[in-house]
């Protein structure tokens, strides 16, 4: 964990450069593990994606847990989706019409059939808190050390976190290698900082679903003590 004092900040308004694109999908299951297969029945339609700068395809996520259901950890396991689950691919601004090829296409994730049917656009956010549920680590490595690659990494844009968290290692499978990743969540961020990090991303594979932010709720009950 790494920590400093908090600020405040009066809100500002989003730059529309980069977008959110929020697919309604009839979809029954999905395997845990499916970025690698999303991103290549997605980049079937928008072959652009992996390469696009600001582009990428967010993982799908369902609840980890409700009414008894408790989220399944193994790659091979399925989660199971609900009617307000949503595909989300985050595009340029110059992009957000071809991102509309997916519309009424079903696109075969894994042997699992996804029925594309409509979608919203959604503004980036300038919550001071964000988190990414993946971010590519440079071979493992321990807490501090990815900290310390996740700082050299948000410097490098300009960025100057107070406070960061990342949770346990993750692997995601590919054909070529696994990739080794942890999430991070990062908080009193300003608003330019929030927006920024969103529209650039950190690390590597943001077509895998890796190194795209999302707003997430402060963790500024997780202060330590004083």
């Amino acid at each position: 964990m790494y920590w400093q004092d908090s600020r405040q900040e009066e809100p500002r308004q989003v730059a529309d450069d980069v977008v959110d694109v929020a697919y309604a999908i009839r979809c029954k299951t999905l395997p845990v593990e499916h970025a690698y297969a999303l991103w290549r029945a997605v980049g079937e339609v928008m072959p652009w994606i992996a390469e696009e700068e600001g582009a990428g395809v967010h993982p799908v996520h369902v609840a980890d847990s409700g009414n008894g259901w408790m989220r399944p950890d193994r790659p091979d396991d399925l989660l199971y989706l609900s009617r307000r689950t949503r595909l989300v691919v985050r595009v340029p601004k110059h992009r957000i019409e071809d991102a509309q090829r997916l519309l009424g296409r079903t696109l075969d994730v894994a042997g699992h059939a996804m029925h594309v049917e409509s979608s919203t656009l959604r503004a980036l956010s300038t919550h001071p808190a964000i988190f990414a549920r993946y971010v590519v680590c440079d071979g493992t490595v321990d807490e501090k050390a990815f900290l310390a690659q996740a700082l050299a990494g948000l410097h490098a844009l300009g960025i100057r976190p107070k406070k960061m968290l990342c949770g346990i290692e993750k692997t995601i499978a590919t054909p070529e290698a696994s990739l080794t990743t942890r999430s991070l969540m990062l908080a009193d961020l300003s608003a330019e900082e929030s927006v920024r990090l969103q529209q650039k991303g950190l690390g590597r594979m943001r077509h895998l679903g890796c190194g795209l932010f999302i707003p997430h709720k402060d963790i500024q009950e997780l202060m330590p003590a004083r």
